[in-house]
């Protein structure tokens, strides 16, 4: 009875110490476990800990390190997070400043002197266009009446004729044509044809100025545009760079970032100014040659009333007696 006792006492004896040498390994994984599994499976793990026999006391003592290796692991994706904050709002930055740097937002942005420049600019620029449509279809239409009134007349036998064959369109063939009659019905009676023809002449210089003045009604406008386009856009430059460097005095800063929106709205007077000057001179130009063109076929016009003219004068003064109009000179 006795060895049967020591013997299972023995036996209790080794399941003891089998326990106690086991519990540490079994704390030291329960932490390692703890460090890498999530914060749901760390607050599990002190139930288990309790839950264990009174022989795994000494786990509670190491369940501590498991909160002081949490905020290392939780540091770590807002490190690794970070720099892709930084590049998005690196971005977005970059997006903002070349949003603010186009056209529109410049010209909001610029100086009331520097608006100002640019309104008168366009507003330039508008009616230049807009004298090149007007002239180009007056031109047009001028150059094709004229021609088709000189092809007319070009048979025609007398003054009469001419006027009956060119009807009641206007023209300044016609305006030629009247001209010539009404000289020959105010000097009836005068056998001086040379007198008559240089009265009329003197009338069709008139007319052929004053078509000259209307045709190049809005030519001066265009010149003083393209003339005078490009330095008012220069003083709009010259003022914003002016403001802009104020402006740097002011923020004690040589940053180009700084810098570059003031320089780039004074700028953008002097492109609207250029945009406005260049076509200006380049429609001056064509009309030009245009309106020398059309001044040719005036030219001719007159050279054909005139020549009508004479004839009449011929036919009148055909009739009389060569010894009654030696005796009437």
């Amino acid at each position: 009875m006795k060895m049967s006792t020591f013997r299972a006492t023995r036996r209790l004896a080794l399941v003891l110490a089998m326990l106690s040498f086991a519990s540490p390994l079994s704390a030291q994984q329960t932490s390692a476990q703890q460090t890498a599994a999530p914060a749901p499976q760390q607050a599990a793990a002190p139930t288990q800990a309790q839950a264990a026999p009174p022989q795994a006391v000494p786990a509670p003592a190491q369940a501590p390190a498991s909160p002081a290796a949490m905020p290392s692991a939780a540091s770590a994706p807002q490190t690794i997070a970070a720099p892709g904050d930084g590049e998005s709002k690196l971005l977005k930055s970059t997006a903002t400043g070349l949003h603010e740097l186009s056209p529109w937002t410049m010209f909001m942005n610029a100086d009331i002197i520097v608006k100002a420049v640019m309104i008168g600019l366009a507003f330039a620029s508008l009616v230049t266009w807009t004298v090149f449509i007007a002239k180009t279809i007056e031109l047009t239409v001028a150059q094709g009446k004229l021609r088709r009134a000189l092809a007319r007349v070009g048979e025609a036998r007398s003054l009469a004729e001419a006027q009956f064959s060119l009807g009641a369109k206007g023209s300044v063939l016609s305006s030629f044509i009247n001209a010539a009659m009404r000289e020959g019905r105010l000097s009836a009676g005068i056998s001086s044809d040379s007198g008559i023809k240089e009265r009329a002449a003197s009338s069709f210089a008139e007319i052929v100025r004053a078509e000259a003045r209307r045709i190049r009604i809005g030519m001066g406008l265009l010149a003083t545009i393209g003339a005078t386009s490009p330095f008012v856009g220069l003083f709009g430059t010259v003022w914003g760079i002016m403001n802009s460097f104020i402006g740097i005095s002011k923020s004690q800063t040589t940053n180009l970032a700084v810098v570059a929106p003031g320089i780039a709205e004074a700028l953008l007077a002097t492109a609207i100014g250029l945009v406005a000057a260049i076509p200006a001179v380049i429609i001056y130009n064509h009309f030009s040659r245009v309106t020398k063109g059309y001044l040719e076929l005036v030219n001719r016009a007159s050279g054909a009333a005139a020549r009508l003219l004479s004839r009449d004068l011929d036919r009148t003064h055909g009739s009389v007696p060569g010894s009654a109009r030696a005796a009437a000179e």
